[in-house]
């Protein structure tokens, strides 16, 4: 019994090793500051059946993340839009809520970018229901990632007069989907770390 468990650990220490050599020294790179995201051109507006989001995410990748993707470690890419009713008396409301997932993949085979597209999590094994698309180069595919257009971030019934809702919208890269020598190293506090936040207010389209 000890020896199995002996050589259990022994194993998974074989196994974090293989990842640190695999990545080609990303886990001892300098650090980099957290990637800055801005939003650039916002636009919400009303349509016939919903509220739609038009915007650009505009961020750069860090050269480890870069490095990463290029080495074959797929990155994935969470969007989220939740729309709140404020309240004074008690914690804000959820009131509706919408998420989009970008998991983004080079293929060495091909030497193109793979990005697939979905309202659901992606897990590695088993896209499930998604929209793929390939790309000539990276810039292409992260382009794809960035542009926000007229998604449908929540229906028109959601919106009341004379009540006081937001939209609040976040971006982020899912750690959660990292090997764990990297969930745990340095990497995921510093140059691995996307993450935005904003919020807009909708009182004027419920007019």
């Amino acid at each position: 019994m000890l020896a199995s468990v002996v050589q259990a650990h022994r194993l998974w220490w074989a196994v974090m090793l293989l990842w640190m050599v695999f990545l080609g020294g990303v886990l001892v790179q300098p650090a980099w500051a957290q990637s800055t995201v801005q939003l650039t051109e916002p636009s919400i507006e009303r349509g016939d059946d919903g509220v739609y989001l038009s915007a650009t995410l505009d961020f750069a990748l860090s050269p480890g993340l870069e490095d990463a993707l290029s080495r074959g470690m797929p990155l994935t890419f969470v969007l989220q839009a939740e729309v709140m009713r404020e309240r004074w008396y008690w914690y804000d409301k959820k009131v509706s809520g919408v998420e989009r997932y970008f998991r983004l993949t080079y293929q060495p085979l091909s030497r193109r970018w793979r990005l697939h597209v979905s309202s659901a999590p992606i897990q590695s094994i088993g896209l499930g229901v998604t929209l793929g698309n390939s790309y000539d180069s990276l810039s292409d595919a992260m382009l794809a990632v960035q542009k926000i257009n007229r998604w449908k971030v929540a229906d028109t019934l959601v919106l009341q007069k004379d009540v006081k809702q937001r939209l609040d919208l976040r971006f982020r890269l899912d750690l959660s989907q990292l090997p764990q020598a990297l969930q745990f190293g340095n990497q995921a506090s510093s140059e691995w770390n996307i993450n935005f936040e904003q919020s807009f207010r909708l009182e004027e389209l419920a007019k």
